[in-house]
């Protein structure tokens, strides 16, 4: 099962709107503290709408913390979960790696990123969403749904449904 991991988010109808495509996917949600708001703010709750209680979420006092209760992250096995890094500042684009089943994708607050700290570590998982250089960055949930679809794709969207039906009327075919 993919995981997302958000460190240190700042606006509650980001992370609102990120646990409920979490939850659309089945994919876990990983909170770094500290938070910019409480898990109880309205807008919160407003953005992730009645699929909070479905979401699975997980809370960490640091990034320490979120490796220690995470130990296969750093295990060094060739078939362990691999943890990336989503930052504008990444050399390679994300829809250029392979990313695994049971990988953990992470993305920083939104005024400034995962800090550079925990980054100059991952250089090789550090990954990018292409966009114009006049630009900082794109929208923390928007940029969660790509890199997590491109994911998703690339896993034959394991568990999802792939297709719908109408409510009222039927397909032709």
């Amino acid at each position: 099962m993919l995981n997302i991991v958000l460190h240190q988010p700042e606006i509650p109808a980001n992370t609102g709107n990120i646990g409920r495509t979490c939850v659309a996917t089945g994919t876990v949600l990983h909170l770094i503290e500290p938070l910019g708001f409480s898990l109880s703010e309205k807008q919160l709750k407003r953005a992730g709408m009645d699929y909070w209680n479905l979401l699975d979420v997980r809370r960490y006092i640091n990034f320490a913390d979120f490796l220690e209760k995470n130990p296969t992250l750093v295990s060094g096995e060739p078939d362990a979960p691999k943890l990336w890094m989503a930052t504008t500042k990444a050399h390679q684009v994300y829809s250029d790696v392979k990313i695994g089943p049971d990988d953990y994708i992470m993305f920083g607050k939104e005024s400034a990123g995962i800090p550079e700290e925990i980054l100059v570590e991952y250089e090789k998982s550090c990954i990018r969403i292409p966009m114009g250089q006049d630009i900082r960055s794109l929208n923390l949930s928007n940029s969660v749904a790509i890199v997590l679809y491109e994911a998703l794709r690339q896993n034959n969207f394991a568990g999802l449904q792939e297709s719908g039906e109408l409510h009222r009327l039927h397909w032709k075919a």
